[in-house]
C-alpha cells in the first residue's frame, strides 16, 4: 500500500519431533529479510502444531501519509494496467520442489522479494491510481481491482512478462509472486525504483477481465473457496 514497513509479528507452531536446525534456518532467514528492510520482529508466539505440518503466520505493520495509502478502489476507464516484474516463476519453482527438480539457488518461491520500495516510489510520485499485491494470480488480483473500483479491464497476453519456465496459465494463476499490480493515468516508467515494471493492458468500461478479447475467468487463489 505504499508504506514503510515498521514491526512484524510472527506466530509459529511446529509438530512433535520437529527439526530444530529447519527452525533456526527459517529464523536467520526471516530475521536477515527483517533487517534488510529495517523491520523489528515486535512479539508472536509459539505453539504445537495439531498435525505434521508447520504453521507461520506473519503479520507486518507500517505507515504511510494519511490519505496516501495505495488502494484497489481508484481505477479509471483509460488507465494503463501494469505489473512489476515476473509472473509464473513462483508456481514453477514449487513444482519443481515437489518433484525434487529444483534447478535454482534462489527463486521466488522460497525467497520471495518484497517491493516495499516500488510501492513507497508510487506513493512519492502519485503514479498508481490503485495498486495491490500479486499474491493470489493475477487473474484473480485484477479482478478484485477492478471490483472495488466498478471497472473492467482488458489485457494482452503476449504483454505478460513471465518467470524463469513458466508459461502463460502459470503467469495468470499461479501466485504467491508477491509483485505489484497497479493501474495508472499517466506514462510509467520501465523501471521503478530498480524493478522493471511492464505494461499489460487497460482498463475500461464495464466488468470483468478480458484476455485477447475473451472473458478470463479467475482461476488463482480464492480464500474460503478451497478444500
Amino acid at each position: 500500500m505504499g508504506g514503510k514497513p515498521l514491526a512484524a509479528f510472527l506466530s509459529i507452531a511446529m509438530p512433535k519431533g520437529f527439526d530444530l536446525g529447519w527452525l533456526d534456518g527459517f529464523v536467520e532467514g526471516f530475521g536477515a529479510l527483517a533487517e534488510r528492510f529495517g523491520v523489528e520482529l515486535a512479539g508472536g508466539d509459539t505453539g504445537q502444531a495439531p498435525g505434521e505440518q508447520i504453521l507461520a503466520d506473519v503479520m507486518v505493520v507500517g505507515a504511510v501519509k494519511r490519505g496516501k495509502a495505495l488502494l484497489r478502489s481508484g481505477a479509471r476507464a483509460g488507465d494503463a494496467i501494469y505489473v512489476t516484474g515476473t509472473l509464473g516463476g513462483s508456481v514453477v519453482e514449487l513444482e519443481e520442489m515437489r518433484t525434487g527438480g529444483l534447478q535454482r539457488e534462489r527463486g521466488p518461491q522460497s525467497f520471495p522479494e518484497p517491493r516495499v520500495g516500488v510501492g513507497i516510489e508510487l506513493v512519492l510520485r502519485g503514479i498508481a491510481s490503485s495498486c495491490m499485491d500479486l499474491s493470489d494470480g493475477l487473474s484473480s488480483d485484477l479482478r478484485r481491482i477492478c471490483e472495488a473500483s466498478g471497472v473492467g479491464a482488458d489485457i494482452d497476453a503476449g504483454r505478460i512478462p513471465l518467470g524463469l519456465g513458466a508459461k502463460i496459465e502459470q503467469g495468470l494463476h499461479g501466485g504467491e509472486d508477491y509483485e505489484l499490480l497497479f493501474t495508472a493515468g499517466a506514462k510509467v516508467p520501465t523501471r521503478i525504483g530498480g524493478v522493471a515494471v511492464t505494461k499489460i493492458g487497460t482498463i475500461v468500461v464495464g466488468n470483468g477481465v478480458r484476455l485477447d478479447g475473451h472473458e478470463l475467468q479467475a482461476g488463482g487463489w480464492e480464500h474460503f473457496n478451497h478444500e
